[in-house]
């Protein structure tokens, strides 16, 4: 069924006017790296942390709009394992956007009937962000509808050295045999291992590259790049990856 882009429709741009969606071509899993927060707030001759902000703003203009349009997953990438090499009062600040943004819109979530999940090294992220992070959790385990699945603290290639070592383990104390261990025996031990793999990757602000990004998870996803930094990302450019993802080809190596 066509649905029409409340967004889109409105734009000056004629070339986009008349898009529509097609809802059973719509992506189950959507990830996102949010690039561009810094360069935006530069730009403007703010400070980098305004950046955080503002795209904090967008991230729930994004999850409204995907649970509106019946997506089951949107992972968003809110701090890799690279982060800490920041400066420490960005790196605190960014420590704080968990709280403020989930004691603001919990209450939302949780009427839109969103899960939140989290992927990533949980362990190490502040008392206070990992609270604010539980507690979101926790009141929206039952729910049934978008799962927003934040990425904190998460850095793929460390993803894959701790399940080798799981699986290392379990051929260690005779669990499995090595002949057991392939891609779906893997894929179990990654933090995804309850997800979808993303049907669409976005990233924003113009780089072209995953970042220590789901490695292995968007083996044969389809990738969407824009030069629009994150806080300027909004739901008609994320009706347009949509609709560019719907008329693609995916053929997973066949023809």
């Amino acid at each position: 069924m066509p649905i029409k882009l409340p967004f889109l429709k409105n734009k000056s741009n004629t070339n986009i006017q008349n898009l529509r969606l097609d809802k059973e071509l719509l992506p189950c899993h959507v990830a996102i790296i949010m690039d561009g927060n810094g360069r935006w707030a530069k730009s403007r001759g703010m400070p980098r942390i305004a950046g955080h902000k503002e795209g904090m703003n967008v991230v729930k203009r994004i999850v409204r709009y995907a649970s509106d349009l019946g997506i089951d997953i949107l992972t968003l990438y809110a701090f890799s394992t690279e982060n800490w090499k920041r400066p420490k009062k960005e790196v605190d600040f960014l420590m704080k956007l968990p709280m403020e943004f989930l004691n603001t819109y919990l209450p939302e979530l949780i009427e839109k009937n969103v899960r939140v999940e989290t992927i990533g090294d949980f362990d190490r992220l502040p008392e206070h962000t990992k609270k604010a992070v539980q507690e979101a959790k926790d009141r929206t385990a039952d729910n049934t509808g978008l799962i927003l699945n934040f990425a904190l603290n998460y850095g793929s290639r460390n993803e894959m050295i701790e399940a080798v070592k799981q699986v290392a383990k379990q051929v260690q104390e005779g669990e499995i045999n090595i002949q057991d261990i392939d891609e779906s025996c893997f894929t179990d031990h990654l933090f995804t291992a309850d997800l979808k793999e993303p049907d669409l990757l976005i990233r924003t602000s113009g780089e072209q590259r995953l970042s220590n990004f789901l490695l292995w998870q968007l083996a044969y996803s389809e990738f969407w790049f824009t030069d629009v930094f994150w806080p300027d990302f909004d739901e008609s450019y994320f009706e347009k990856a949509l609709y560019d993802y719907q008329n693609r080809k995916r053929r997973y190596g066949g023809i």
